[in-house]
């Protein structure tokens, strides 16, 4: 949903604008592409590999770190308030075709990774073979919403005990008795978000991001948010509704609740059936647009 998340920012030529999850740099091309010679934007992705497609611009400035640091790197830029943000969450594409990353179950014998920064200590394996079972299935049901989550981590308990989890078939072997044929895809997907979330403390993460994302905006400015799983869509429409991430109504000293954000776009703007054909991840992509008050 390219096209809709560059309307969603209604770019102002002079104007400065955030990308927290560059990836390919697709959309920052396009941000740069509608503003002028004296827009800025800023960049972030914590991936390594990210760098290598590096937009040579200018009005770029990269920041190769996690975007929980937001506001760290807009006062080290001096930029005190922003026109829009822009933030397409979840895995990328490149992160699941890349088989040494273990982002994917569609790779037999793949490590167990999951790091988008790959210098990070905690990875899937870390997770899977030191988390203890009370920890492991509140991960499982938090984050994979698995009705068998507490089962399932004692399955994960009981085979480390015999061997360590290092690769993805470890993962699917004591798994196996869970796992449905007719769902098992859908299973192993979620099995391995909550383990991802997990890893990168993604939620975290995100949380922290929009509530910085909601000081740094100036009046008029716009918040663009794709997600990809009802966690991270609850927040950022708890965001818009309440201006908190917790969804608590907090009124003010005179008992009345501030608005903070106008949504732009009442119900999450969903693919089309084109864009589907042509990009089936984009079936769960959820597009919230909204502005600051």
């Amino acid at each position: 949903m390219l096209n809709e998340c560059i309307e969603g920012l209604a770019i102002k030529r002079d104007g400065v604008y955030v990308d927290v999850t560059y990836g390919g740099g697709g959309h920052s091309r396009a941000i740069l592409n509608a503003l002028g010679d004296n827009g800025t934007l800023l960049v972030f992705d914590q991936d390594a590999d990210a760098v290598k497609n590096r937009i040579d611009d200018p009005r770029l400035h990269f920041c190769q770190a996690n975007f929980k640091y937001l506001q760290n790197f807009c006062s080290y830029y001096k930029i005190s308030e922003v026109d829009g943000i822009l933030a397409d969450l979840g895995v990328s594409s490149h992160h699941l075709n890349a088989e040494e990353r273990g982002f994917s179950f569609r790779f037999k014998g793949s490590e167990l990774d999951m790091r988008m920064n790959t210098e990070m200590e905690l990875s899937a394996k870390e997770v899977l073979n030191t988390y203890e079972q009370p920890r492991l299935a509140k991960v499982f049901r938090s984050y994979g919403e698995l009705d068998k989550a507490s089962p399932m981590a004692n399955a994960i308990c009981s085979y480390r005990k015999v061997k360590e989890l290092t690769t993805s078939d470890d993962l699917e072997e004591s798994l196996e008795k869970f796992l449905n044929p007719k769902t098992r895809n859908k299973q192993l997907a979620q099995v391995y978000q909550a383990i991802r979330i997990e890893v990168n403390q993604e939620m975290q993460t995100l949380e922290m991001m929009l509530e910085q994302s909601r000081d740094l905006l100036k009046q008029g400015g716009r918040l663009v948010v794709m997600s990809y799983h009802s966690l991270e869509d609850r927040v950022v429409k708890n965001l818009i509704q309440t201006g908190n991430v917790q969804g608590e109504r907090q009124e003010d000293q005179f008992g009345q609740l501030p608005k903070i954000f106008k949504a732009i776009t009442r119900k999450p703007v969903v693919a089309s059936e084109e864009e589907l054909e042509l990009n089936s991840r984009a079936r769960s992509a959820k597009l919230r647009i909204a502005e600051k008050l």
